[in-house]
């Protein structure tokens, strides 16, 4: 036998102690070769001033160990608080979130009892960010950021979990026709990987009327990658779908370190009752013996929870009276776990796990811009401004320079000057175009910004405009 794996336990608020003494119990039974440092997260250390909920000697244990097995915890209400799991994420490089949500009809209910979906979600980036601004009185701005290598490393993951999972499909879910620019760079990132997995199907839907047939045919999906709001709103939906949001786990995977925990929160009403399902972190433990190697292990466990659901031994929150033949505790349901290690289940479909290894990393290429050319050739300035279209018009003939000239105003991403519409409605939150002949200097724009000030008009905030290879890198007006 391998020697034991070191991993960082947190117990977590609500119900997260009692679930994570209960799927430690089944995952020390069942032989998992662990060796569990703990530390304190969430809502404590909140309190004590640890503004994200995790204090300095816990991310010490974290870089020892680089595997993080997490319980669900409660964040204060009231500004100031930061999301741990988004600080985790991004300090720690977790760039894939990966849910599979599959059902287990007919013994918890669902309309879709052939449904075995895995949602690869980019975990880093996107509207995640977390970059707002209010720009006017009346507009407030948060940026969505889609980045070629955040977007490679998430693709690259999909086929490579696919590949080893044994899936046949990725399917791609994204909003390019309309976010031409970011989720564009997201779906011919995708193209360009898919063609060098010529054994795994691939395909793209746009993500509405992808969401409409995952949550009315999830069945002709197997694995789906998205940006992460996508990822993270449709994750949910799928699980909620194959039965519950209570029995899915997750796994959050870098190129250095891993966090397990499950998808639902820390229920703080149901606390301290022996009420709450633990299969959601269940399941993330899974996911993490898998990842550790320790697939063996992983096989048994889930193998003796399918038998522990056929047996009808369910808690509360999936309890019928139709399917179920026993109604118990946090604890009752890790010991009927346990009671059937070495069992499998005779009507759902028995778990195989031929994985020793964990995904292959190294293959996570960034791709390379070093060669791409950059030309300046304009900028938009965004102005807070309340009256006419041509009045504003107006007042920016005067800032324009030899070099730069207006060319058009939107308001809202509609265009208003010139040839705008009577009928369009106008916020106080106006973008200028201004568009050189060639390439131009950033001097150039920094004139017509000291113009529009001394014309008395309240810029908030510029963006560059950039030909990358000769081709514009921007939206139309």
């Amino acid at each position: 036998m391998s020697s034991a794996t070191p991993i960082t336990v947190a117990h977590g608020d609500g119900i997260g102690p009692e679930i994570m003494a209960a799927c430690l119990s089944i995952l020390q039974e069942a032989g998992a070769r662990l060796d569990i440092e703990t530390i304190e997260i969430g809502q404590a250390v909140y309190e004590r001033g640890h503004d994200t909920g995790i204090e300095p000697s816990a991310w010490e244990s974290l870089r020892r160990t680089r595997v993080f097995y997490k319980a669900p915890i409660t964040t204060p209400q009231g500004g100031g608080f930061k999301s741990l799991n988004v600080t985790i994420r991004k300090t720690l490089g977790l760039f894939a979130n990966v849910r599979p949500c599959a059902s287990y009809a007919p013994y918890i209910e669902t309309k879709h009892p052939n449904m075995d979906v895995i949602i690869v979600r980019e975990n880093e980036e996107d509207l995640y960010a977390g970059i707002e601004h209010r720009q006017t009185p009346q507009v407030y701005q948060c940026l969505k950021l889609i980045s070629e290598p955040g977007s490679r490393k998430i693709v690259r993951y999909a086929f490579e979990d696919a590949k080893r999972h044994g899936r046949k499909k990725v399917t791609c879910f994204t909003k390019d026709n309309i976010m031409k620019l970011t989720d564009g760079l997201f779906h011919k990132v995708f193209d360009e990987i898919a063609a060098e997995y010529p054994d795994i199907e691939n395909e793209h839907w746009i993500v509405d009327i992808g969401a409409a047939k995952l949550a009315d045919s999830p069945e002709a999906f197997d694995v789906i990658v998205m940006p992460n709001l996508y990822g993270d709103i449709l994750s949910d939906v799928a699980a909620q779908i194959a039965g519950s949001v209570g029995l899915a786990g997750s796994s959050n995977i870098g190129a250095n370190y891993a966090m397990f925990e499950a998808i639902h929160g820390s229920a703080p009403r149901r606390a301290g009752q022996n009420l709450a399902n633990p299969s959601g972190l269940l399941h993330g433990g899974i996911l993490m013996l898998l990842h550790l190697g320790q697939a063996d292990i992983a096989q048994r466990i889930h193998n003796a929870w399918l038998k522990t659901i056929e047996d009808g031994i369910h808690t509360y929150d999936i309890y019928s009276e139709e399917r179920s033949t026993q109604k118990v505790g946090t604890k009752e349901f890790a010991q009927a776990v346990i009671e059937r290690l070495g069992q499998e289940p005779s009507t759902l479909k028995t778990v195989k796990y031929n994985i020793s290894e964990p995904a292959d990393l190294s293959k996570f290429d960034i791709g390379d811009t070093s060669k791409v050319k950059k030309d300046l050739v304009g900028f938009d300035a965004f102005i807070c401004w309340t009256g006419s279209p041509d009045d504003l018009a107006a007042k920016l003939d005067g800032v324009q320079t030899g070099s730069l000239k207006l060319q058009a105003i939107t308001n809202r991403g509609v265009q208003v000057w010139p040839g705008g519409h009577p009928e369009t409605f106008c916020s106080d939150h106006w973008r200028c175009r201004f568009v050189g002949q060639n390439t131009i200097p950033h001097t150039d724009i920094i004139q017509v910004l000291s113009n529009i000030a001394d014309a008395g008009l309240d810029f908030i905030k510029t963006e560059n405009l950039c030909k990358f290879d000769g081709k514009p890198a921007y939206s139309g007006a």
